[in-house]
């Protein structure tokens, strides 16, 4: 148990700290997908500077969930590490929302995927820097920094291509529309979620739905591109119950730890 919460006030049985392990990963494994499929642009970028700015991203994440998977093997205590927990699990224990799995359809998905994640990902850890738990806090004060690049950089591309050209405005509407419907699971709650709110560590994911698509909707006017109007929301993700997409993420990811178990670099 680390010292943060052995100082804390609140509960400390078996109980809590499997929903806390749980917890984080709800945190990390967004962060660790999205950083795969950023990854997957490295060589592939529009440009040069655009192609570092991208890989450079997913480094941005995959450090941050080496920070979280580390805190997380210290709760389960038990053996696991970062490594494991990160290459070795099974797809319905990966509890990523469904947003960050889509694939690389073209730039502008990339962009408009990124740009949705990115507007609640500064929202949550400004949120998460005021936890209780003070290892969760620290990793978010230092994320917070990297991903107010991350939302500069995605909204200037939905502002660039929104109002760009008449094929670049129509592949970001496109876009835009299609990922829409992955939006809303970003503020979904699983049990673990409320039991870490009430303890004052995680955060109340929904207080942030309003200020999110206020958010989005100014960016996608000034892009001159139209807020969609579909209620019709996924979900799943935060439960373990994924799209065809994430096999094939895993199926990369999971590679060298699968077939060269307990290899270390």
């Amino acid at each position: 148990m680390s010292q943060e919460l052995k100082n804390s006030n609140y509960s400390q049985d078996s109980s809590f700290q499997e929903k806390l392990y749980k917890y984080i990963l709800t945190i990390a494994d967004n962060s660790l997908i999205l950083g795969q499929r950023m990854g997957e642009l490295c060589g592939h970028g529009p440009s040069l500077e655009t192609d570092i700015a991208c890989t450079n991203i997913s480094l941005d994440l995959l450090g941050q969930v080496r920070s979280y998977y580390q805190y997380a093997a210290k709760i389960a205590g038990d053996g696991r590490t970062e490594d494991t927990i990160a290459m070795l699990r099974k797809e319905r224990e990966y509890v990523n929302v469904l947003l960050v799995e889509q694939p690389n359809t073209d730039f502008a998905y990339t962009m408009a995927r990124h740009f949705f994640f990115d507007v609640f990902h500064e929202m949550f850890l400004e949120k998460l820097t005021k936890s209780k738990d003070l290892t969760l806090a620290a990793i978010a004060e230092k994320s917070l920094k990297e991903v107010r690049y991350h939302v500069r950089f995605s909204s200037d591309w939905i502002k660039r291509l929104g109002d760009g050209t008449e094929e670049s405005h129509t592949r970001m509407q496109a876009a835009i529309d299609d990922l829409w419907p992955y939006t809303d699971e970003l503020f979904h709650q699983t049990e673990a979620c409320k039991a870490m709110m009430e303890s004052g560590i995680g955060v109340d994911t929904e207080a942030l739905r309003d200020n999110y698509y206020q958010q989005v909707a100014e960016i996608l006017t000034e892009a001159t591109l139209e807020v969609p109007e579909n209620n019709y929301f996924h979900k799943g993700g935060k439960e373990g119950i994924h799209t065809e997409h994430m096999g094939y993420i895993l199926a990369e990811l999971q590679y060298m730890q699968r077939t060269y178990p307990g290899m270390e670099w």
